[in-house]
């Protein structure tokens, strides 16, 4: 086999390894936002028809709990699924560097609402929303680029 065959060989399983990783992050991920969003809306909304949520009087302290548990079943499922065979022995620093870098993704998340709202000066829920969506985006991106290269390393 050439050397040229052999590198496009290798190039090619590299590409499907990062596609099937990419595709195992995406699903956590979307499980995750349907965790966090529907908590959210299950604890200050509840069922319809229901009434309000048990924590109807304080959405902030919901959304952080909603947040949280998606934080937690994102880091589990990570660990334990898409990056299986990457994960340390050192669970507390694991924890702690994932729980970091997911800091700085809500902060790329607000601050494109803070670039719209301050800098572009657009306030409407449609502009809102597009700025959330663009800064998801980008966050997604760092968490996944972050999470390969500093959070879920070979042991």
């Amino acid at each position: 086999m050439s050397v040229l065959a052999s590198l496009a060989l290798r190039v090619r399983d590299v590409v499907r390894g990062v596609w099937r990783e990419a595709a195992m992050f995406g699903t956590v991920g979307a499980l995750a936002f349907v965790l966090d969003n529907g908590g959210y809306t299950l604890l200050v909304f509840g069922f319809p028809g229901g009434g309000g949520g048990p924590m109807r009087a304080v959405p902030v302290q919901a959304s952080v709990i909603a947040t949280g548990a998606a934080t937690v079943f994102s880091w589990l499922a990570n660990r334990y699924w898409t990056y299986r065979q990457r994960h340390r022995e050192n669970v507390a620093r694991e924890l702690a560097l994932f729980t970091f870098v997911n800091v700085i993704g809500m902060v790329i998340t607000a601050g494109m609402v803070v670039l719209s709202r301050q800098m572009l000066g657009l306030d409407s829920a449609l502009s809102d929303n597009i700025a959330r969506a663009c800064g998801w985006f980008l966050a997604t991106l760092f968490r996944f680029f972050t999470y390969r290269r500093y959070v879920f390393i070979p042991a």
